[in-house]
């Protein structure tokens, strides 16, 4: 599956005194660095949307938190290797697709171009590998059939359905990640799609790693029977698939840790022998009218209806920005408002024939996002800039170009 245009990014002179990112591991609960060490490439993989509707504010906030990973790791000197997917065969789509009448596929492919604009008027920067469900099914297979050998996948007894699981909780280091008791995990997985009180599963936690056809629903043939993967799975897959074991950083939002990441990270320990990810980041929820944006609830602002509102992209994306990734925080249309009006501000400066000096609010963008993505401090570097250059310190000639590269580099913010 492709993704999206390549954004162009700027390359800086290099920062002198180096550093390295440090962002915030759910699984430790610590502020860690994080990254490869000179020479390798930076691994790192999101979880990518299932596309029965829109792109929300939610959906963009974690996005464009793995993107100033992404540039501060490039600004770093690093290659990225970036694997998004997308979940192009699941429950939630079938279920849409049959309520509107439409063919799933149909509704996927759109909703999928529909995210792609997004992100391109975003400027987020588009992963190397960008795979679909559909596309992954015989990755997910060749998985299964390696887990086999554990002991840890089974048939459950249903002669119409006989699902195959994958026992969670017998996988070493199962629960480290979410921190979460049983009773907290079987509830927050009943409520998240999950089958805790399915007869017949070894565990109410053990994930579904592949359903078998059911009339009506789209499946696939193979070794396991005719059928379709489990969610969980999908991710697992791709990621070992494409980076490898042990790879950097594993993002989504928090409302991923239980119960997606947790099975995908025990899922890849007993495959592989090793941990899924070296990091695990998680970007805070969105709210809207008092609750998390979702699309099962319909509180959504969505960014394609801001775009075509005639909001810039440019300023969404400050708006987003300007709270810090891992925060929970409310959307009002205010802060597009000022988000607006700090688009407006930088802009102006664009016309002067020269600005403050660049070097220190240069330093000072690069040394906020490498302590953990601090982007408020960022953006309120940049705004003092804008201030003094507009009040009249203006001494340094190539300093509006030299920001405006930095800018667009680091921040993704394209004046």
């Amino acid at each position: 599956m492709y993704a999206w245009a390549p954004v162009a990014v700027p390359t800086l002179k290099p920062t002198a005194t180096g550093g390295r990112l440090s962002v915030f591991d759910t699984r430790t609960r610590q502020v860690l660095e994080t990254g490869p060490t000179a020479g390798e490439a930076a691994r790192m993989y999101v979880c990518g949307i299932t596309p029965y509707d829109a792109t929300h504010l939610g959906h963009a906030f974690t996005y464009l938190t793995f993107d100033l990973i992404n540039r501060a790791w490039r600004d770093l000197g690093a290659e990225v290797v970036y694997t998004q997917n997308v979940t192009d065969v699941d429950d939630p789509l079938l279920e849409r697709a049959a309520q509107t009448g439409r063919e799933w596929e149909e509704l996927a492919e759109d909703q999928i171009e529909l995210f792609r604009s997004d992100m391109q008027d975003l400027r987020v920067i588009p992963p190397a590998h960008y795979i679909g469900a559909v596309e992954s099914i015989a990755m997910v297979v060749e998985l299964i059939e390696r887990l086999l050998p554990s002991g840890l996948v089974y048939q459950i007894d249903d002669p119409a359905h006989p699902d195959w699981y994958f026992n969670t909780v017998s996988a070493p280091g199962f629960g480290e990640l979410s921190h979460l008791d049983e009773a907290q995990m079987v509830a927050r997985f009943r409520d998240n799609g999950g089958d805790p009180d399915r007869e017949g599963k070894r565990h109410p936690l053990d994930a579904l790693v592949w359903r078998f056809a059911r009339p009506g629903e789209p499946s696939w043939s193979s070794s396991l029977g005719a059928g379709r993967p489990g969610w969980h799975i999908e991710c697992t897959a791709i990621a070992l698939r494409f980076l490898g074991g042990e790879f950097d950083i594993q993002g989504g939002g928090s409302d991923l840790v239980f119960p997606h990441h947790e099975m995908c990270a025990a899922e890849a320990v007993v495959a592989s022998g090793r941990p899924l990810a070296k990091t695990y980041v998680h970007s805070g929820m969105v709210g809207l009218d008092g609750e998390k944006m979702s699309k099962s609830k319909g509180n959504l602002e969505l960014v394609s209806r801001l775009r075509h509102g005639g909001a810039d992209p440019m300023a969404i994306r400050l708006a987003l920005i300007g709270q810090h990734y891992r925060t929970d925080w409310e959307w009002t249309p205010d802060k597009l408002v000022a988000a607006e009006k700090r688009l407006l501000l930088w802009r102006s400066v664009l016309t002067l024939p020269g600005a403050a000096p660049a070097d220190g609010v240069i330093a000072a963008i690069r040394a906020a996002l490498l302590n953990d993505l601090d982007t408020p401090s960022a953006l309120a570097a940049v705004d003092t800039w804008a201030a003094a250059s507009q009040a009249g310190d203006r001494a340094d000639a190539g300093a509006v170009g030299e920001v405006t590269t930095a800018v667009d580099a680091l921040l993704g913010v394209a004046l």
